[in-house]
C-alpha cells in the first residue's frame, strides 16, 4: 500500500527520507511542492529523478475531480461538488469577502449528528475525510476558482469534533509555515457542541474562532432540533464553552438558525441573552436556508428584527449572516443530495 504523502508533515517525510538514504532537507522541498498544489512527483523539478521514481513507487498524491460547479449571480459565491478517489462525493464553498476570500469545507463524507434541519444529516455518515482530503479543498478550490484564499471555516459536511484526529493534523498541514501557512485566527471551527472533546481542544490553545452551533437556549427545542443535545444539555455546553474560553482568551461565536415558529419567539430571545449574556460569547443568527426533504421554514423579516431587537437591548452582541449563495444550494449537503438522486 502506498502512503498518502499529503497528510504527512516534513519531520515524517524526512524520517522517511533518510530511510532512503536522502538529505533531510529533501522533505521541506517536497512538503512545499505539495503545499503549493502539485498533482504529480514529476512536478518536483528540483528533485533528483531517482528520487521522484522512488517517490512514485512508495507514496501516492491525493486528489479531487470536480463533479459539479455552480456559481451564483447574486454575489459570485462559488460552490463545488468534489468526487473523492473512492467514488464519494463533498462540498466546498468559496465566498467572496471585503477582508479576503473563506472556503467552507467539508470534514466528513455525510454526517451521524442528526440535526432535524440540516441536509448533511440524511443518510448518515459514510467516512471521515482524511488530512489530506481536506487539505485538497483548500487547494483545488483556489486553483480552480483562481482566487486567493485566505481564511479557512470547517462548517460543511460534518462535524470536525467527530474527525478530531484527522481535523487536528489538517490544521497542523494547513498551518505550517512550510506549507500553506494560514494563521490560526484566520479559520473557524464549527462545532454542534462535542462537550467532551472541548477540554482536549482547549488544551492544544490553537487560537482559531470556535463557533457552536445553539439554534436555542433551551433544552426542550434544542434536543428536539438537535439530537446531540440529548445527555448533554444547553447549560453543559455553555459550561464547556466557558472553560474554553477561560483555557484559550478566545471567546467563542454562537450560530443560530432562525427558524419560523420553533426558536424565533419573545421567550427564545429573551433566554438566550440571559444565558449568552454570562458567556460574554457572540451570537451570529443565521437566516435558516430551506432543505426539501425537511419541515422547517426560515423566519419571517418581522420576528428576525423582533429577535435581534430583544438581544441587543439585553446588551448582547449580535450580528446577522450575510446569505450568500441562496441560488447555488446554499444549504450544506444539498448538492450532494442533488447528485446523489441523479
Amino acid at each position: 500500500m502506498k502512503k498518502d504523502i499529503k497528510s504527512m508533515l516534513p519531520q515524517e517525510i524526512e524520517e522517511d527520507l533518510s530511510r532512503l538514504g536522502e538529505p533531510p532537507f529533501r522533505a521541506k522541498q517536497i512538503f512545499r511542492w505539495l503545499g503549493r498544489g502539485a498533482v504529480s512527483f514529476q512536478e518536483m523539478t528540483d528533485l533528483s529523478k531517482s528520487l521522484r521514481e522512488k517517490l512514485e513507487q512508495q507514496y501516492y498524491i491525493s486528489s479531487l475531480k470536480p463533479l459539479k460547479k455552480q456559481v451564483s449571480k447574486i454575489d459570485g459565491t462559488i460552490k463545488y461538488l468534489w468526487e473523492l478517489e473512492d467514488g464519494n462525493a463533498v462540498e466546498t464553498v468559496v465566498m467572496k469577502y471585503k477582508h479576503g476570500n473563506t472556503v467552507c469545507i467539508s470534514s466528513q463524507v455525510g454526517c451521524r449528528m442528526g440535526c432535524a434541519f440540516c441536509a448533511s444529516t440524511i443518510g448518515g455518515l459514510v467516512r471521515n475525510l482524511k488530512p489530506s482530503e481536506m487539505l485538497d479543498q483548500v487547494l483545488y478550490s483556489e486553483s480552480e476558482s483562481g482566487l486567493k484564499i485566505s481564511n479557512i471555516v470547517l462548517m460543511g459536511i460534518g462535524e470536525p469534533l467527530d474527525n478530531y484526529d484527522n481535523v487536528m493534523r489538517f490544521l497542523e498541514l494547513v498551518n505550517h509555515p512550510e506549507g500553506r501557512n494560514i494563521g490560526m485566527r484566520h479559520i473557524s471551527l464549527s462545532t454542534c457542541g462535542l462537550t467532551e472533546v472541548f477540554d482536549k481542544l482547549g488544551e492544544l490553545n490553537l487560537q482559531l474562532t470556535l463557533s457552536v452551533s445553539l439554534h436555542a437556549p433551551d433544552d426542550e427545542t434544542r434536543s428536539r432540533l438537535m439530537s446531540v443535545n440529548r445527555g448533554r444539555g444547553v447549560d453543559r455546553l455553555l459550561d464547556a464553552c466557558d472553560e474554553y474560553y477561560r483555557r484559550t482568551g478566545r471567546r467563542v461565536s454562537f450560530e443560530y438558525a432562525m427558524i419560523d415558529g420553533v426558536n424565533d419567539t419573545e421567550y427564545h430571545a429573551r433566554l438566550l441573552a440571559d444565558k449568552i449574556k454570562k458567556t460574554g460569547g457572540h451570537v451570529n443568527l443565521i437566516p435558516l436556508n430551506h432543505v426539501e426533504e425537511r419541515e422547517f421554514a426560515p423566519s419571517s423579516e418581522e420576528n428576525m428584527r423582533a429577535f435581534i431587537k430583544i438581544l441587543r437591548k439585553k446588551g448582547v452582541n449580535v450580528t446577522v449572516r450575510r446569505r450568500l449563495g441562496s441560488d447555488v444550494d446554499a444549504s450544506c449537503g444539498q448538492l450532494r443530495r442533488k447528485a446523489a438522486k441523479d
